[in-house]
């Protein structure tokens, strides 16, 4: 009777901690899961752990007045100064039931049902797990589903993407002006989507209830963590020429190839010949906001500056004008800084290692026969 009613009063706290932002509740039955995500820039979103929203929101007139808007997005279940910190948690996704969309920015409806989580499996899209207990004719007791919660397998925006479009559509100011956007083309389909490319399947069972070979990758793949993990959405091709050679550079990806107004793509090339080393021109691709033809800040731009960022499944052609001889081997490179080195100072990020960086996204050598 004592380790029935421990039993119980352990349930009752796990169940409390799950309505909760803290996901130690998760860790239990899923730490590989749970290990990938604490390591991501979902459960890193807030003022306190990303460094660059932080400086960005340190800029920001809002801070002055305490209105911190990007809240819904940033630290979604935050209802104290604790949560605040937690950022982004696993109840935060797995209860998005649906997409509002707005003009300005979308919005994400939450499941009001306790203790029930949306989650996507492929061949159980019709099922709802609900945990029970049955006794059989012969007194055998079995349980079906979590003890923990409840989960729904039937939600589609779990399949083709549509529940990262509340935070990862686009973002107007209050001039109307989109300071970010990502190409909904990429939140449609079941077999190829944000879901897919951004937390591709990786070794691991998901669950230490019930075995699996591979799970979702919920350290979320990106600019900031596991890069490497999107560079075959990447591809390279040479062509020589009498008067120089070209890279053609394809961007696979339904969205530009970076989204965020901050990032720059470089595209840089070394020319082996005899041993020697030589570096020729680098290729930068941007999308710049400001206003009145000059770079401003997210709130303040009311217009694209410049925009050579590599577009939604173009191929990009790069010109060089060095002629190659047989022997000749070429080295090019394709990576990015998440933050333009013109505008480190501004933001006073400019003694962030992480952040001042290059990061390579691929590479590849040709030789010249």
């Amino acid at each position: 009777m004592k380790s029935l009613l421990y039993i119980l009063a352990l349930s009752s706290i796990l169940f409390a901690s799950a309505d909760s932002a803290d996901t130690a509740t998760c860790k239990k039955c899923h730490p590989t899961i749970t290990a990938e995500f604490e390591s991501s820039m979902h459960k890193k979103s807030s003022i306190y752990d990303d460094k660059i929203h932080k400086a960005v929101w340190d800029k920001h007139p809002a801070k002055a007045k305490g209105d911190y808007k990007c809240a819904k997005c940033h630290t979604p279940n935050a209802t104290s100064e604790k949560e605040q910190h937690e950022g982004i948690t696993c109840i935060s996704c797995h209860t998005i039931t649906s997409v509002e969309k707005h003009a300005k920015a979308n919005k994400n409806v939450y499941s009001k049902k306790e203790k029930t989580f949306y989650s996507a499996e492929a061949g159980r899209e019709s099922e709802k797990v609900e945990y029970k207990k049955t006794t059989s004719w012969w007194g055998n007791k079995t349980t079906v589903g979590s003890a923990y919660h409840d989960i729904d397998y039937t939600n589609e925006n779990y399949y083709n993407g549509q529940m990262c479009m509340g935070c990862h559509s686009h973002k107007q100011n209050s001039h109307e002006f989109s300071v970010c956007t990502t190409d909904e083309e990429g939140a449609k389909e079941k077999d190829s989507n944000c879901i897919t490319c951004h937390m591709p399947k990786v070794d691991g069972t998901a669950t230490t209830v019930r075995l699996s070979k591979q799970h979702a990758f919920h350290g979320f793949a990106g600019a900031r963590v596991k890069p490497e993990m999107l560079s075959k959405y990447v591809e390279f091709g040479f062509q020589n020429a009498n008067r120089g050679f070209e890279i053609t550079v394809e961007n696979k990806a339904p969205h530009n190839l970076m989204t965020h107004p901050l990032r720059v793509v470089q595209l840089r090339a070394t020319l082996i010949r005899d041993a020697k080393q030589t570096d020729l021109k680098t290729h930068t691709f941007v999308k710049i906001i400001g206003k009145d033809g000059k770079p401003a800040m997210p709130w303040l731009a009311t217009e694209v500056v410049k925009d050579t960022m590599i577009k939604a499944n173009e191929k990009r052609v790069v010109k060089f004008d060095e002629a190659l001889q047989s022997g000749d081997k070429v080295e090019v490179v394709l990576g990015y800084f998440i933050v333009n080195p013109k505008a480190l100072e501004k933001l006073n990020l400019q003694d962030e290692k992480e952040i001042t960086e290059f990061t390579v996204l691929k590479s590849k050598h040709f030789s010249v026969e």
